[in-house]
């Protein structure tokens, strides 16, 4: 006997006009019990869609049942009365005249601990401890179904790519470079412990040495970091791949037939056609003031320094100073004006200086007293000034002003409506810097991917400034959210051993953590390249969710805590004396 057609014969979305006067049986949650004096109505859903319920003079029949239980029922399907149609519902010409009706499922509690119909307008650390009710609402629901429909499409896309799926181990060792890693106690090898895999990029750089031509994974990643909007804490998804014998052009091509046909076939919007824009990134942070740039925003940013040498004015003098042109502004309000120097102040500036263009080309603002007329001149030839437009100002240091500048660029952008919500512009940022200087210790340390080849090679890494040093290194971004890095790797170890060196690490120590990569490099290493798009940032850009765990079915909060299974928890004294482990009194600070 098959136990399926016990509950139902027909599910929501296999109903239809065609079923009238049929007899079927139905099974779903109750998410609505209305009565209409005499008659009364249930909305009954499930996975797939929704159907009304009509009880007639058998009202009996709903005892005991109330929202959110489970239920089947049995009954005849009859066309709806012409003015009560549900346009909203692929079964909104019918409904189930009901016969029967048997709780399955019961809610017992008094009170559900919100309408599942509205509850992403709830508390989230509710909706996460009452995940599988949440997971009910409507929209949750769909977004779910949408995140198994883009990785069915990544995998079959790959594959037809040819690329070959590979899985690599979740149990690693820990890594010295990147975000902290979660730690697992060995209990067989006292003292020692397990990292899970911040990425699998050890992993995959050992498979291209091995022989295989093009690997992915849908792999999960683990880093023990701070959450964001864009970032869960905890654990993540990426479409990782690599191929051996590869340029950086070669991963470019990959990653803009896999990327454009996803984003075609689930952004709902416009993309940006194959080939994506190449910046390079000191371009980005001149032209965007960030390496995310969001190329839907129209405003520049235009570097002034220059015309501010041993300026009178000083907070400009000798400053890294950086102008934003932002068309038809000056007719606003003082008000508007006043909030914008309120942001300044926000994220760290003194003050935001500007100028207006009026109709007769004069300067108007606290700026232009301090101009002369050359300055006024090439003003408006740089900055391609009109009538009506205003020039902000912003002045510090080359390592704040940029980042400043991008700020005020993407506030003032929303401000003024400039950005059109209606296009996915992807563009793929290059040519970072291969090391940076660390703020605090003043060491000169990796920007990004330690294990990425240098542009010029062994003789760059010998004869150049660190900081001048450029590597092969790329994202891609879309929409100003940062779906990738990815670089061109470092597969000679010489180069390795230098590049380390460069940023404080002997030969030893390269030996000793990369052991695996360093040794295999020895043996025939190809040249090879990849990179890992976000799964849940794409998903949270075709869902239009301004928060990554409205796409994760089971996400921790933002303080790194599952409120449904309520992890992290404490352990017994016997499992912790069985990896060897003592828990030290926290501090009293």
């Amino acid at each position: 006997m098959f136990l399926e057609n016990i509950y139902r014969t027909h599910t929501s979305e296999m109903l239809s006009e065609d079923d009238i006067g049929k007899s079927v049986r139905v099974a779903g949650w109750v998410e609505n019990i209305r009565d209409h004096g005499g008659i009364k109505f249930i909305d009954l859903r499930d996975h797939y869609g929704y159907v009304q319920i009509t009880f007639q003079k058998n009202e009996g029949l709903l005892e005991g049942v109330n929202r959110e239980c489970a239920i089947t029922i049995g009954g005849t399907v009859i066309k709806r009365a012409e003015g009560t149609y549900n346009d909203k519902i692929s079964t909104g010409t019918i409904e189930i005249s009901a016969e029967s009706l048997e709780i399955l499922g019961k809610v017992e509690a008094e009170q559900l601990p919100f309408e599942v119909a509205t509850s992403t307008e709830t508390k989230e650390d509710i909706r996460l401890k009452y995940r599988y009710l949440d997971l009910r609402n409507k929209k949750m629901h769909n977004n779910i179904i949408l995140r198994s429909e883009v990785i069915s499409f990544l995998r079959r896309k790959m594959t037809d790519m040819g690329f070959l799926e590979i899985q690599t181990p979740i149990l690693s060792t820990s890594s010295p470079e990147g975000a902290r890693d979660y730690l697992i106690p060995s209990r067989k090898h006292h003292g020692k412990f397990y990292a899970l895999p911040q990425a699998p990029q050890i992993f995959k750089q050992l498979l291209m040495v091995s022989g295989f031509d093009k690997y992915f994974q849908i792999a999960p990643c683990f880093r023990d970091e701070d959450a964001r909007a864009d970032r869960s804490p905890g654990e993540f998804y990426q479409l990782d791949f690599e191929m051996a014998f590869a340029t950086q052009e070669d991963v470019f091509a990959a990653a803009e037939e896999v990327l454009y046909d996803t984003f075609v076939k689930f952004g709902k919007k416009k993309v940006s056609p194959a080939p994506f824009r190449r910046i390079p990134y000191a371009e980005a942070m001149l032209k965007y003031g960030t390496d995310k740039p969001d190329l839907r925003n129209p405003l520049i940013i235009t570097e002034l320094s220059d015309l501010f040498i041993d300026s009178d004015f000083k907070p400009f003098c000798n400053k890294c100073v950086r102008g934003i042109r932002v068309p038809q502004m000056a007719g606003k309000s003082k008000g508007f004006f006043e909030k914008m120097e309120s942001f300044a102040r926000e994220i760290g500036m003194k003050g935001l200086g500007y100028v207006k263009v009026d109709e007769n080309f004069n300067y108007l603002g606290p700026i232009d007293k301090f101009l002369n007329d050359d300055q006024r001149a090439e003003l408006k030839t740089r900055c391609a000034l009109e009538v009506g437009d205003v020039l902000y100002f912003i002045a510090d240091t080359p390592k704040l002003a940029p980042k400043l500048a991008g700020q005020i660029r993407t506030e003032v952008a929303n401000r003024m409506e400039l950005i059109k919500d209606d296009s996915f512009e992807l563009c793929f940022i290059v040519d970072f810097p291969m090391y940076e200087e660390d703020e605090e210790t003043g060491k000169i340390i990796f920007t990004h991917n330690p294990f990425s080849m240098p542009q010029g090679g062994l003789e760059a890494l010998n004869e150049k400034d660190p900081l001048e040093i450029l590597a092969y290194q790329y994202d891609i971004v879309c929409n100003g959210v940062e779906l990738s890095s990815g670089a061109v790797r470092n597969h000679r170890p010489e180069i390795m051993v230098k590049a380390f060196e460069i940023a404080g690490y002997t030969e030893a120590d390269v030996a000793e953590k990369f052991g695996a990569l360093y040794s295999a490099f020895k043996y025939g290493a190809p040249p090879h390249a990849g990179m890992a798009p976000g799964v849940d940032r794409m998903l949270m850009l075709f869902a239009e969710e301004e928060s990554i765990r409205e796409v994760i079915a089971f996400p921790m909060n933002s303080n790194a805590q599952d409120l449904l299974l309520g992890a992290p928890t404490e352990v017994t004294e016997q499992q912790l004396r069985e990896v060897h482990i003592k828990v030290r009194q926290k501090p009293n600070n």
